[in-house]
């Protein structure tokens, strides 16, 4: 059985759109069953940085810590509905704790999230997600139960800043951009980290813009959709899932919601079908 969690986080996003993650997070709500859905309650404000180099600091702590005390609750797997993608981190806290560490991330995005408050350009805490859930970054965002990198495969970047690509360089992450991703491509990658277990987080703006329209970071030439539910599909066959999150649903209208969620329920089924 799979639990959902709702948090609409948009404090870790620097795009015009970043309180449109809000909305998108109630809409997905809306085609969850009210049964085994939790709700993380965001603050209003925005926050603040408190010198930190992470924009919105205090209202991102807070969500962390609402999130870790109610996934503590959990004993099936979660998928997390954000937001952004600065939810990931306590959830991928609670996967490693529940599989003892043995836990693969594979992290379907246009962005590598890989920047630190030293390295970001913006600010942006969703920009260092990614770099959380390896421990690193700010200590109190920076995940408590880290993830190896060569435990980690990225899938679909294709905007990439130049520090994020100088780390890659330097590290055993595996990234396949998003003309490399492929079935025995990602295959191989995920048998190459030897765990059993995967997490799954799908940062909507790593499909092509012409199968979503909502996304608060879009970036051209990325994956197909019927692509991505194949690829989550073939992962789920050869993987236990331990958990997934879907982020980055900003639409430009309530109305326009709508018309995306037909690809975002696509994504959510791959994850979740038995």
């Amino acid at each position: 059985m799979t639990a959902f969690m709702v948090v609409p986080q948009w404090q870790g996003s620097s795009s015009s759109r970043a309180m449109r993650l809000i909305d998108g997070a109630e809409a997905i709500r809306g085609d969850l069953p009210s049964s085994s859905t939790m709700d993380i309650e965001v603050p209003a404000g925005a926050g603040d940085a408190l010198g930190t180099g992470v924009s919105r600091f205090s209202s991102i702590v807070t969500v962390r810590e609402r999130m870790r005390e109610r996934l503590q609750t959990c004993r099936e797997p979660v998928v997390s509905i954000g937001g952004g993608c600065g939810i990931e981190i306590a959830a991928i806290d609670r996967a490693m704790e529940r599989t003892d560490g043995d836990l693969a991330v594979l992290w379907f995005d246009a962005h590598p999230d890989l920047n630190t408050p030293e390295t970001s350009p913006t600010g942006a805490f969703d920009g260092m997600a990614l770099r959380g859930v390896l421990g690193e970054g700010h200590e109190v965002l920076a995940a408590s139960a880290p993830v190896p990198s060569e435990h980690v495969v990225l899938g679909g970047i294709r905007a990439v800043d130049d520090p994020e690509a100088e780390y890659l360089d330097a590290s055993a992450l595996t990234a396949l951009q998003a003309d490399e991703l492929e079935g025995d491509r990602l295959a191989e990658a995920l048998a190459a980290t030897g765990a059993k277990h995967v997490y799954v987080h799908v940062d909507l703006d790593v499909l092509d813009p012409a199968d979503i329209d909502g996304t608060h970071w879009a970036e051209p030439f990325g994956v197909p959709l019927a692509s991505l539910v194949e690829l989550i599909g073939a992962v789920r066959r050869e993987h236990v899932l331990a958990g997934a999150g879907i982020t980055g649903f900003a639409p430009a209208s309530l109305a326009a919601a709508t018309d995306d969620l037909s690809a975002i329920l696509r994504v959510l089924g791959a994850l979740t079908r038995s």
